[in-house]
């Protein structure tokens, strides 16, 4: 068990940020690399006699720790110290329309254990919520780590969820869990804070911080049943005033014409190019049976021009409503994710046509569309990512150290 003290919650986010203390030092730490004191003295502008001060509050929490040592100048060498990624551990779930995915990760987002299984979100929060408290205390147990490490936990759903609440809200292909109090429900077996998302947002979290992390413009497309977008903006996903930002589904497109779409509304992007229209165009022109997204893409594999055909115009179809995007926001990178993504260069090949034309040229000057890296691992990444995020925040910090005091 960690012999740590373990991190104060209160059960809500804090609405401004505390007088700069300890976090102010810690902020300069977090990035792993090792500072002495002097180094954090003359970065934050604060006397040596506070910084040692902070430090040590810092090692007390565990968050700290002395690494190696430094070249000394004359006399006793200065002590080294750098974030300690294993004082605590957070997990990170991805719970799609079919799939759950789990994973157990310290502090820098170092995977420790996995899980995943096949569990569809229609079964109910009560079951598919089961299924994840019980697989974190696994997790748990084959990492070695107790309950008493565990610092929060980050979930992402497939649907629209009010990011302040982690209440799930009129979400499509979730029956049941229609603002369903999902935090409270899992802190009946974890006390920690538990945050939620929508699915796209983990997985712009996952794939930036892993795999463009020097990009702070930055959107990722998702591409499945649904149609949705991750925004990243000056390094900050942006969820917008009540977290439907990005909701490209929705969005009316020029080849819709009177297409119906779930929403309700006719034209939606989502009705043309999310794979049920695909699969259900594709078993038009082909007489074959296609039932999922994964039938779709063995098609397309398979060399079919028809299903070539209707892939691409996907892309084009997507690539109307991104120029726009593109115009608005000006991202360096564009990723393509979703299992529909796995129809690979057919479908962005429609979607860099498009936007490309469509776009203006100095907004296109440097910009790359490309596919998902993390691929399937992009939403569990980016779960641990919002939980980790949270718990080294300049709140979370605070809060630890006046929990000391």
């Amino acid at each position: 068990m960690s012999s740590f003290p373990a991190l104060p919650w209160t059960g809500a986010r804090p609405s401004t940020v505390p007088a700069p203390g300890a976090s102010e030092v810690f902020q300069l730490l977090r990035d792993g690399q090792p500072r002495t004191r002097a180094e954090l003295a003359q970065l934050t502008g604060l006397a040596r006699s506070t910084v040692a001060s902070r430090v040590d509050t810092l090692i007390r929490l565990g968050l700290v720790a002395p690494y190696g040592g430094a070249a000394s100048t004359g006399g006793r060498p200065p002590s080294l110290f750098a974030l300690n990624p294993g004082a605590r551990v957070v997990i990170g779930a991805d719970l799609g329309a079919t799939h759950a995915r789990v994973i157990l990760s310290d502090l820098s987002g170092t995977e420790l254990e996995s899980d995943s299984a096949e569990l569809p979100i229609t079964d109910g929060p009560e079951r598919v919520l089961g299924w994840l408290t019980e697989t974190i205390g696994a997790l748990l147990t084959r990492a070695g780590r107790s309950v008493a490490e565990l610092a929060a936990i980050g979930i992402g759903l497939p649907g629209p969820v009010e990011h302040e609440t982690g209440r799930p809200m009129n979400p499509p292909i979730m029956p049941g869990w229609d603002r369903i109090d999902v935090p409270a429900l899992v802190q009946r077996s974890y006390s920690v804070p538990v945050l939620v998302d929508n699915d796209v947002n983990i997985m712009a979290l996952g794939e930036q911080r892993f795999h463009w992390p020097d990009i702070t413009e930055f959107m990722f497309i998702k591409v499945a049943t649904g149609i949705g977008a991750g925004i990243i903006s000056s390094g900050s996903l942006q969820r917008g005033a009540q977290g439907t930002a990005g909701d490209l589904g929705h969005v009316r497109v020029p080849r819709g014409g009177e297409v119906w779409c779930r929403c309700g509304n006719t034209g939606c992007l989502e009705a043309l190019a999310g794979w049920p229209a695909l699969a259900a165009a594709l078993t038009a022109e082909t007489g074959l049976t296609l039932s999922s997204s994964a039938d779709v893409i063995r098609l397309v594999r398979s060399g079919d021009s028809t299903a070539i055909q209707v892939i691409r115009q996907a892309g084009r179809d997507i690539g109307d409503v991104l120029a726009t995007c593109v115009n608005l926001t000006n991202p360096s990178v564009i990723v393509i994710g979703g299992s529909l993504a796995q129809a690979g260069e057919h479908l962005l090949a429609g979607i860099r046509e498009v936007v490309y034309r469509r776009s203006l040229p100095l907004a296109t000057e440097h910009l790359r569309v490309v596919p998902s890296i993390a691929g399937q691992r992009a939403g569990v990444l980016g779960a641990a990512v919002m939980a980790i995020a949270h718990v080294l925040s300049p709140e979370a910090i605070e809060a630890a150290s006046a929990a000391l005091t």
